[in-house]
């Protein structure tokens, strides 16, 4: 059974700070998905008076706020940019060996895993310094390499892959998840636990947020990026891949032009700009739709506050949208397929096309919204509030706090009654 997070004592803060070694295995930080989970949890835990040491891949950018530790290069290829690759099996070995020689040096109260490789270096950091492991899942294993086109979800490794998947499920002492489709997906497969918690993503509210630009503000920005004046703004900013429903999005920039509705489509995010801009060029659509590139975290708020209406057209059934998120804290009507996940977020304030992929729905949807600017204020003005009520960085400390403090009681009883069985 799914649990709802600990009760908090009075005022929620602990009277002492833990000690937390946090592994992610990835090339952090990369200004996108579970990057911005990772580190906003950071962010907010050491407001909350708590230390945190992330250990990670050695490539990444450096955050002056945070302790990062890095594995070394490989020696083979040390620009490698790891994805849905083997060589991600060398990578973690590394992580594990960077996490064995940090935890030789030092002490921590709590192991929190990333990802499943994540949770499964912890559960070895974890045993070695009797700690427990919070397991931080972001979406499944299985479903995420089918996802990145890595396993056939046909084909005879997918039963391994699930198998390792359920595995690595039972070995933290709990699970937080980012979504409550997550918390399901983890409680059924381990027929029901006590140790699931939901905690979906956090949005800061102060960086992301309405009128963050003046009006000629917005209108230079628009010029410097090329976007003819006048046009209504559609916003994406994310990942750029097929999975995120990327190709989805220039195909109804298609449809809308053919129609002749008048927009304007700024994708933010990589990799694969180039791919997607010959794929704009192929279709007709190369002036109606601004490619950016890569957007560093810290610049995001600006370049959202340059559209009129947010899109979010991602099609995986296990993995967050935390981008979501930043549209509802700028106040940007928010279009999305109508998934289980996106529900999460939006509610019934959601702009949903369907449940089908289909660029068609996707381009009604987004004409939709263009046609009706009173309805778009409305909307974007009741997000910007459920998303302060819901998915508030203050909210998120005090639910993650909360397991911390649940699994270390109930490590220190488990001790007592070992002591007091001898």
């Amino acid at each position: 059974m799914t649990s709802t997070c600990p009760d908090l004592d009075q005022g929620g803060r602990l009277t002492e700070s833990y000690r937390i070694l946090m592994v992610a295995p990835t090339s952090f930080f990369l200004d996108y998905g579970c990057h911005v989970r990772i580190l906003e949890e950071a962010r907010v835990l050491q407001a909350l008076g708590h230390h945190v040491t992330l250990i990670t891949y050695y490539l990444g950018r450096d955050l002056p706020d945070l302790e990062i530790v890095r594995t070394r290069p490989t020696p083979w290829r040390a620009e490698y940019e790891v994805g849905s690759s083997l060589h991600k099996i060398a990578f973690d070995v590394f992580l594990a060996w960077t996490g064995v020689k940090v935890i030789l040096r030092r002490r921590f109260d709590i192991v929190h895993g990333h990802l499943y490789d994540g949770a499964l270096i912890g559960r070895l950091l974890s045993r070695l310094l009797r700690v427990p492991l919070v397991f931080d899942f972001q979406g499944s294993l299985a479903s995420e390499m089918v996802d990145h086109h890595f396993l056939n979800p046909t084909g005879p490794w997918h039963q391994w892959v699930r198998l390792l998947q359920l595995r690595i499920e039972q070995l933290p002492d709990a699970v937080v998840t980012s979504t409550q489709q997550g918390a399901h997906l983890v409680d059924s497969n381990l027929g029901g636990s006590p140790r699931v918690y939901p905690l979906p993503d956090c949005v800061n509210l102060n960086a992301f947020r309405p009128r963050l630009l003046t009006p000629e503000e917005i209108v230079q920005g628009r010029a410097a990026l090329g976007i003819p004046a006048g046009r209504p703004v559609v916003a994406y900013l994310g990942l750029l891949a097929d999975y995120q429903g990327t190709p989805l999005l220039i195909r109804a920039a298609r449809i809308l032009k053919q129609r002749g509705v008048d927009a304007h489509f700024l994708i933010m995010g990589f990799p694969g700009v180039d791919t997607h801009r010959r794929m704009a060029e192929d279709l007709g659509t190369s002036d109606t739709i601004t490619f950016t590139g890569k957007v560093p975290y810290e610049e995001a708020p600006a370049h959202l506050a340059l559209g009129d209406i947010a899109v979010a057209p991602k099609l995986s059934d296990t993995e967050g949208a935390g981008k979501i998120l930043n549209y509802m804290a700028m106040g940007l009507p928010t279009i999305a397929f109508d998934t289980p996940i996106s529900r999460e977020y939006l509610g019934d304030l959601g702009a949903y096309a369907g449940k089908s992929g289909d660029p068609t729905a996707l381009a009604d949807a987004i004409a939709s919204l263009l046609v009706s600017p009173e309805r778009c204020s409305q909307l974007g003005a009741a997000l910007r509030q459920r998303a302060a009520h819901r998915f508030s960085r203050d909210r998120f400390g005090r639910q993650l706090q909360a397991v911390y403090r649940s699994v270390l009681q109930y490590q220190a009883r488990a001790r007592a009654g070992d002591a007091a069985a001898q």
